[in-house]
């Protein structure tokens, strides 16, 4: 896993060709407005080498997308629910190392009045800190990143979704059409500078942190969504991603240069034979007649949930590919996000046609069409009646869509909702219902499902602020269902 940091490495330098380009000058010597151009893209860089491997792959275990191939050990500690304080520490500081950066374009934009890549900046904070935020519990935010703060303050899960929410309504809440300096361009590699974007893509996240808090604080999630969506607030309707559109994709199949889980897994382990489907999600798919069951894996047979014992040369293998694109939110995502905020807090009034959208868009990334499975009596359909069935319904297909990079959001979301299900049967019971999980067989838990990713050893040797250890097995602070 420490060959990740090579391609991180790597993909700092698909930035640009330009001399100018150098992410060890000092921000603070640099002309007005060149560490927005400068240090934007490695930020980028960074935030989709972290994300797009160390935690997809964590992510694609726990939301039951893959298991360990059972002639491999590469991912056991993952499968087994061991991960413990001496791994994947280099995920956590390649996270905070991106944010660093991110953090650097933010204070300059701040001084200059830049307030294009002011937003920019915070939209990208917020989304990394999210992710770390919600994986790990508390965190540093209020003193992160600071040069004159060796050993910053950890805040609390419910202090990071405040200074969270704040931080957000403050960027969007800046005159775009008065900042000043350069404007972003092709160092923005999500949207090439369409700033339109980043406006939805800030009220998307904004939204999706309040739905995170429906059953933690029901009232500030409700009061916090209706006055986003009363506001007219415009979400996604494209992708926020890397490698999304050209010309701003950045993926090739090359070495160091393509998607990270694919670098990772596929080419700088020289194998193909790691992952293997899990039951859960294939056999969801396949007695639905799923056809993107043929774009998730390869052929064969699907695997038990962390079955280590059974052979594994009929097994399906998951199918990757060096150019496929790393989402930060993607258009599904965020239409998914919409249908439930409806769901919940308007009587399901458009609910329906923003899961459509949703389930449309997923489809059409694999080529495929959806219309037969969301019309009436398709297998899809949306509910017609019944909240809870339709919030199942959502989160459902927002876990199938999550494949195969953003699992650690399925798995989030999994928590917070309950859905998919939990199977009180083995999956090699008869009466096992596909698609419910299931906990690793080789788990150990005692049969418990992993709620967050342990704080590294790193963190507590070095900051004495660093909050007691948790166990792998205990809720974050949201985490009430």
């Amino acid at each position: 896993m420490k060959k990740i940091t090579t391609l991180i490495a790597a993909l700092f330098l698909l930035v640009s060709c330009d001399e100018t380009f150098d992410i060890n000058r000092d921000p603070d010597s640099l002309p007005p407005g060149q560490a927005n151009s400068t240090i934007l893209p490695a930020g980028i860089a960074g935030l989709v080498g972290a994300q797009g491997s160390y935690y997809a792959l964590i992510g694609g275990f726990w939301s039951q997308f893959w298991t360990q191939n059972t002639t491999s050990n590469q991912y056991k500690d993952i499968d087994q629910y061991s991960i413990g304080t001496n791994d994947y520490q280099l995920g956590y500081t390649a996270m905070f190392d991106a944010l660093n950066d991110i953090r650097v374009v933010k204070a300059q934009a701040e001084k200059e009045g830049n307030w294009n890549y002011y937003l920019i900046a915070t939209v990208l904070e917020v989304e990394a800190s999210q992710v770390m935020t919600d994986l790990y519990d508390a965190i540093p935010y209020a003193e992160a990143n600071n040069p004159n703060i060796l050993q910053p303050k950890f805040n609390t899960q419910k202090e990071v979704y405040n200074l969270m929410i704040a931080d957000l309504k403050l960027a969007l809440s800046k005159d775009l059409s008065s900042s000043v300096g350069s404007a972003p361009a092709n160092d923005d590699f999500i949207f090439g500078g369409q700033m339109d974007n980043w406006t939805k893509f800030g009220n998307t996240l904004l939204l999706k942190l309040h739905l995170r808090l429906t059953q933690v604080d029901p009232t500030l999630a409700q009061s916090g969504i209706t006055t986003l969506i009363n506001s007219g607030a415009q979400f996604l309707d494209v992708d926020a991603g890397m490698n999304t559109r050209a010309p701003y994709n950045q993926f090739e199949d090359a070495a160091d240069r393509s998607n990270p889980l694919y670098e990772t897994d596929r080419r700088q382990l020289n194998t193909t034979l790691n992952l293997r489907a899990s039951k859960t999600l294939y056999t969801y798919l396949q007695s639905n007649l799923d056809p993107r069951l043929d774009k998730y894996y390869g052929a064969g047979n699907p695997n038990n949930q962390g079955d280590f014992e059974n052979a594994a040369t009929g097994l399906s293998l998951v199918t990757l590919h060096p150019t496929t694109a790393v989402y930060f939110l993607s258009a599904e995502e965020s239409y998914f996000l919409q249908a439930e905020a409806l769901t919940r807090y308007y009587a399901g009034a458009g609910a329906k046609e923003k899961y459509d959208l949703g389930v449309a868009a997923n489809f059409k990334k694999y080529t495929l069409s959806a219309d037969a499975f969301v019309a009436a009596g398709g297998k899809y359909a949306f509910p017609a009646t019944g909240t809870a069935a339709q919030i199942e319904a959502i989160i459902t297909q927002k876990w199938i869509a999550s494949f195969p990079g953003n699992g650690y959001e399925s798995f989030l979301e999994q928590n917070r909702t309950g859905f998919p299900k939990e199977s009180s049967v083995p999956q090699d019971d008869e009466d096992y219902i596909p698609g419910q999980f299931r906990v690793s067989v080789e788990n150990v838990t005692g049969g418990l499902f992993p709620r967050r990713i342990v704080l590294p050893n790193t963190v507590k040797t070095r900051n004495p602020n660093a909050p007691a250890l948790a166990k792998i097995t205990a809720p974050v602070w949201w985490d009430v269902n």
